[in-house]
């Protein structure tokens, strides 16, 4: 059992498994304990999941009383020690990324990052995020069936933020299998072979030196790209060193692709199997945005993140110590009954798709723009080249063991 720190309060352990039991539907688990217990612990993931939408929002807003600096998964298994040492040093000795600052040293980093992803950045690089959308949907569109998250969903987010961040195309494939390598360390539930998990570790070791590589690379020759932006053009003549850039550079590539592939995937099965069909998309009936809107509140992308409490803190009713690890459920928000008349039903045309899948905060999402751009062009490149698009007969898809990300591990569509 957990006790809450100070009230006298006895709170039971939740068996909440987003990994094995609740990993396809979290969400009924959720909402039936929430309307009971809506701060619960959970001894699997060892923290506090916090699932009203309005607690969130409060830990967010309150970065004194709550640190980002532990806000990623921790793996649940012991790993060798050489292992441990290459995954906490890959990206440089004591490197943060932005994700993981506090103020003030957030602000400072935060600050330049947000030059590079400005509407009016957004804007001009909308033509190539749609050219990359219209090739790709033109080849796949060959296909009588496919799988739309390895044909499409993850090689076109893949592509649109490699681009913006000037990574040369040799290396887009190499992101893709260091970023799932961080997966498979950063979210491991179970004991793996050693000598894979070497290999991984050896390939984050790798993703950090070319992180490196490349960052000297803009900051002698500069291009027109985000790295040299970061290096060279800063607000107000502010810039990163060398060193900040390089730390951030796998981040944004992970995050980058990672959860628009997901959300694309997402928001594609939900409307294929809603009454009317891909059909109410290509004939204008569902709006693109509010699409892109309700497959992030349905579904987010990223169903949580962490915080630690810096000094004993309640949240909700619960009163929690200080050094007390909490999951924030942003998916769960989403859900949230107070907060939506119809939670449970996906409804893109009610214009009422208030979530978190950005978070909230000094730490909501740099790249939220971006995402929303590429949801949309994507969405509106498949609806013009894949009009007649439906599920291809099977079995409902399901979720990677890889939570908080909402993953699909395929997703078979076919062309009528």
């Amino acid at each position: 059992m957990a006790t809450s720190a100070d009230s006298g309060q006895l709170h039971k352990d939740r068996p909440f498994d987003p990994y094995g039991a609740h990993r396809d539907d979290p969400y009924s688990f959720l909402a039936d304990v929430g309307d009971e217990e809506p701060v619960f612990y959970a001894p699997l993931l060892g923290a506090w999941c916090v699932t009203r939408r309005e607690d969130m929002v409060a830990v967010l807003r309150d970065d004194r009383s709550f640190s980002a600096r532990d806000h990623n998964p921790r793996p649940a298994v012991a790993l060798p020690e050489d292992v441990s040492r290459m995954f906490r040093t890959w990206r440089g000795a004591d490197a943060v990324a932005v994700g993981s600052l506090d103020p003030p040293e957030h602000a400072r980093v935060r600050e330049v990052l947000n030059a590079g992803f400005t509407p009016a950045r957004v804007r001009a690089f909308e033509p190539t995020i749609r050219a990359i959308a219209t090739d790709l949907a033109e080849r796949v569109a060959a296909q009588t069936e496919f799988d739309f998250i390895s044909a499409f969903a993850v090689p076109y987010a893949l592509e649109a933020i490699c681009r913006r961040l000037g990574v040369p195309e040799e290396y887009f494939e190499r992101c893709r299998t260091w970023s799932e390598q961080r997966i498979e360390l950063m979210m491991s539930q179970r004991n793996a072979d050693p000598d894979r998990l070497r290999e991984y570790a050896r390939g984050l070791m790798d993703f950090g030196a070319f992180a490196r590589s490349l960052v000297q690379e803009r900051l002698a020759a500069p291009q027109d790209d985000l790295i040299s932006e970061l290096l060279h053009e800063g607000k107000a003549g502010r810039t990163l060193t060398a060193d900040e850039v390089s730390v951030q550079v796998p981040t944004l590539i992970f995050a980058g692709h990672m959860t628009c592939a997901e959300a694309l995937g997402t928001l594609l099965y939900q409307q294929l199997r809603s009454p009317g069909g891909w059909a109410e998309v290509v004939d204008g009936t569902i709006d693109t945005r509010d699409l892109v809107e309700e497959g992030l509140r349905f579904d987010s992308p990223l169903a949580g993140m962490y915080r630690t409490a810096t000094r004993d803190v309640v949240v909700g009713d619960v009163h929690l110590a200080a050094g007390s690890r909490l999951l924030l459920l942003y998916g769960a928000a989403g859900r949230d009954s107070r907060a939506h008349a119809c939670p449970a039903a996906f409804s893109p045309d009610s214009r009422s798709a208030t979530h978190l899948a950005f978070g909230h905060g000094i730490h909501f999402c740099l790249g939220a723009g971006f995402a929303r751009a590429e949801l949309e062009i994507a969405v509106q490149a498949i609806a013009a080249r894949m009009p007649g698009l439906t599920l291809a007969p099977g079995l409902p898809p399901h979720h990677r063991p890889v939570f908080p990300l909402r993953a699909l591990t395929e997703l078979r569509v076919r062309q009528q």
